[in-house]
């Protein structure tokens, strides 16, 4: 089926199926990988469908975009997941906590303070991961590669926190293979078994190096040709 005919549907089936192969391919369950539709700076009328062809998790990068977007949105089916995949400030924290169920980007102390402060308030505990700047781009949040395992071992015996995964987005024109790689070395020495790793130019190589979630827009959405609200 060519590109420019097929529904939002038809390219979330076809992702969904490729995952599926992808897991096969590494010999993993079909089932053993999360898919994130990454639904950024798409309104409501383009993320119905996908609610309704059966889709719960979703990403969004900014926490008033959401805000704007998924309490309507939410209405529409049950279990419903939503996860923060962009940058968090800490001023922002209560509201990432009220609305997020996964927050990807922890990547300092004075966010992970301004979370533990905000769960404890609202008595909300939002799954967490700690963002890693595999590539270590200055222009790029995320923990140092080398810090990470202190990192993780801090938010958890200085600020109570629960870290269940790590998230990377590797450098645009690397080979992706080898921050996948280092990610998951990464989780292991510090004791956390969620991988959130792989767009969709590269979510199949992302399955094959250990991904437990993979982040796709694009290929399900379409090309984003609307500014951020």
């Amino acid at each position: 089926m060519a590109e420019m005919q097929m529904t939002i549907q038809d390219r979330l089936t076809h992702v969904k199926a490729e995952i599926e192969k992808a897991c096969q391919e590494s010999g993993r369950p079909g089932d053993s990988v999360e898919l994130v539709a990454v639904s950024k700076t798409f309104d409501g009328e383009a993320i119905a469908p996908v609610i309704d062809a059966g889709q719960r998790v979703f990403g969004e990068n900014r926490v008033q975009e959401a805000q704007r977007k998924w309490p309507d949105l939410r209405a529409r089916a049950d279990n419903i997941e939503v996860r923060l995949i962009g940058p968090l400030q800490s001023n922002k924290a209560g509201d990432a906590v009220a609305l997020f169920d996964v927050i990807e980007t922890v990547d300092r102390e004075k966010i992970a303070r301004a979370l533990a402060s905000e769960m404890a308030k609202q008595g909300r505990q939002p799954a967490l991961y700690v963002q890693v700047n595999t590539g270590s781009e200055p222009q790029k949040a995320g923990v140092p590669p080398e810090k990470v395992v202190e990192f993780v071992k801090r938010c958890r015996d200085v600020f109570g926190l629960e870290i269940d995964g790590l998230m990377c987005i590797p450098p645009v024109d690397d080979n992706p293979g080898p921050h996948f790689a280092l990610l998951g070395e990464l989780a292991s020495r510090a004791g956390v078994e969620k991988l959130s790793m792989g767009m969709s130019s590269d979510y199949k190589t992302a399955i094959a190096f250990g991904a437990t979630s993979v982040r796709v827009g694009s290929a399900i959405f379409g090309d984003r040709t609307v500014p951020n609200p």
